[in-house]
């Protein structure tokens, strides 16, 4: 590795040690030439695949849309950041294993849904609604249809229905 001081291309590693939860190595090296230290991160180089949208134009995957989708599905809705962050890396990696060079869209989206719906069943028909372009009220009611003969796994996570036949008046879950 070159030396940002003086441009020598002799450095050596005096220390290593583990960075950014085990994801980086972080190393203090020494210039042989000028001796002036300097830390360095290494960190795996992974490529996300490209994105192929429904109007067949391809763009790099980004990150940052995929975390602005989630969120506005999850706006005011009581998910912690530790979840949000998880649900995000999750679909992240999904992706990312595929080991495919481009991911349509409607993929991204699918992987999107399954997470939503372990974490709040309103995020997930927000963001159903938008993703599938929902017309009328009928297409919402079918949604929460199939929502419902998946609900024994979210009553089991003590999460609130969407559907008032499984909540008495205050809301609260039918035993």
């Amino acid at each position: 590795m070159y030396c940002p001081f003086c441009n020598h291309n002799d450095t050596r590693v005096i220390d290593s040690r583990l960075a950014a939860e085990g994801r980086q190595v972080r190393r203090r090296r020494e210039c042989q030439e000028c001796s002036e230290r300097f830390t360095t991160f290494e960190t795996a180089e992974l490529l996300m695949p490209h994105v192929r949208k429904r109007d067949d134009r391809r763009e790099p995957f980004d990150d940052a849309k995929l975390r602005s989708g989630i969120v506005a599905a999850l706006r005011k809705r009581p998910v912690g950041s530790d979840d949000l962050e998880r649900a995000i890396e999750q679909i992240a990696h999904r992706i990312r294993v595929t080991g495919e060079r481009e991911i349509d869209s409607s993929a991204i989206g699918g992987l999107v849904m399954d997470q939503l719906r372990r974490l709040d069943e309103v995020a997930y028909v927000r963001f159903a609604s938008v993703y599938r372009s929902f017309q009328d009220v009928t297409e919402f009611e079918e949604e929460i249809r199939q929502l419902r003969a998946l609900s024994d796994a979210a009553a089991d996570r003590g999460q609130l229905s969407l559907l008032p036949e499984d909540a008495d008046d205050a809301g609260t879950p039918k035993p």
